[in-house]
């Protein structure tokens, strides 16, 4: 098997239409499909794993290319309304890349958008040259705009290397 390329991400969301006016209105993705009727039965039950599955979903593109599903499960757990703590084994989030981070922040905070803080600036280590900062899309789920101002090629090739040379063995690990 050989992997060719990233097809998506997907996120679980709350109110699918919710979703598609920050994502498509706020963000400026593209629709890549309509939003789907609501699907269900044993098929894709099985299929992602959840018994009695019934969601719905859209697509929506990137400038860069990068598709994002969103999925509303018409059968979420009640209890379930909060996205799962970033330190929790499982947890992600989305990165998008911009070519000016504080600008990009002004310009969604304008909109009401609100961020975790100020952008951060790292100019030493292994991500020099990296401004970046957290926001929440309206369920909660965590997302970061990455500026890379520049980055030290040689640096990170050279500590790559030393840590494939020097990494423990697959054994200890397991």
């Amino acid at each position: 098997m050989s992997i060719s390329a990233g097809h998506h991400v997907g996120i679980i969301v709350k109110n699918l239409d919710r979703s598609i006016y920050f994502y498509h209105d706020l963000l400026g993705f593209e629709f890549d499909n309509e939003p789907s009727p609501w699907f269900e039965g044993d098929e894709l039950s099985r299929g992602v794993g959840v018994p009695d599955a019934r969601l719905r979903q859209v697509c929506l593109r990137a400038p860069d290319g990068l598709i994002v599903e969103l999925i509303e499960y018409g059968n979420r757990p009640a209890d379930n309304d909060r996205p799962i703590q970033q330190n929790y084994l499982g947890a992600m989030h989305l990165a998008f890349r911009v070519d000016d981070a504080k600008s990009a922040r002004a310009e969604l905070e304008k909109k009401g958008v609100e961020f975790l803080s100020e952008v951060n600036v790292v100019d030493e280590g292994v991500l020099a040259g990296w401004r970046w900062v957290y926001l929440h899309d309206p369920d909660g789920i965590p997302l970061e705009l990455v500026e890379v101002a520049y980055v030290n090629r040689e640096e990170r090739t050279a500590g790559i290397a030393e840590y494939l040379a020097t990494r423990p063995p697959l054994e200890s690990v397991i």
